[in-house]
C-alpha cells in the first residue's frame, strides 16, 4: 500500500511546513472539558472568566496543542510514515486562545537523524501556533520517528 505521508529522507532541515485553519468555537472548550475533566471557570463560567485578565473565556492551553496536532495529522505528512510520537518538549503557551479565533500550525525542521534502525529516523521540529492575526499562541519542539524508503 502506497502511503501518503513523507519518509524521514523528505524532511529538509530549515523547512517550513504550514498547516491548515481551524476556528476554535465554545463547542469545542466545552467538549474538551467534558472529554479531559478540566472543568476549570477561567474555561466554562463566563461570569467568572470577565474578571480575569483575558475579559472571557479562553481555550484551554492543552486544548489549543491538541489541535495543533489534529492540524500536523490532517496536513498528511505523517500519514502511514510516522511510527512514533517520541516527545513534546518546551511547550509555552504565550498567549490566549479566545473563542472565534482560527489558529495554524508552523513547523520548521529543526533536525533529521538517523536512528540506530537503518528502517527509520527522528526528525525534530520547532513548532509555533499562531491565530489569525498571526499572534503567536504556543510554541513547541516535537520529534517524530518516521519510515525510511526502502
Amino acid at each position: 500500500m502506497q502511503s501518503r505521508g513523507r519518509h524521514w529522507e523528505d524532511f529538509k532541515v530549515g523547512e517550513v511546513l504550514v498547516t491548515g485553519r481551524r476556528t476554535v468555537e465554545g463547542s469545542d472548550v466545552s467538549r474538551f472539558a467534558g472529554l479531559s475533566g478540566d472543568f476549570n471557570p477561567l474555561h466554562t463560567d463566563e461570569v467568572f472568566a470577565k474578571q480575569t485578565p483575558f475579559g472571557a473565556r479562553v481555550a484551554h492551553g492543552i486544548l489549543t496543542l491538541a489541535v495543533s496536532n489534529g492540524q500536523q495529522n490532517l496536513s498528511g505528512w505523517f500519514e502511514g510514515t510516522a511510527l512514533a510520537l517520541l516527545g513534546l518538549d518546551r511547550v509555552r503557551f504565550t498567549a490566549p486562545v479566545k473563542f472565534g479565533d482560527t489558529i495554524h500550525t508552523e513547523m520548521t525542521v529543526k533536525q533529521a537523524r538517523e536512528s540506530s534502525r537503518a528502517d527509520r529516523g527522528v526528525v525534530t521540529f520547532d513548532v509555533t501556533v499562531k491565530n489569525q492575526r498571526g499572534d503567536v499562541v504556543c510554541t513547541y519542539e516535537t520529534s517524530v520517528l518516521m519510515r525510511r524508503r526502502a
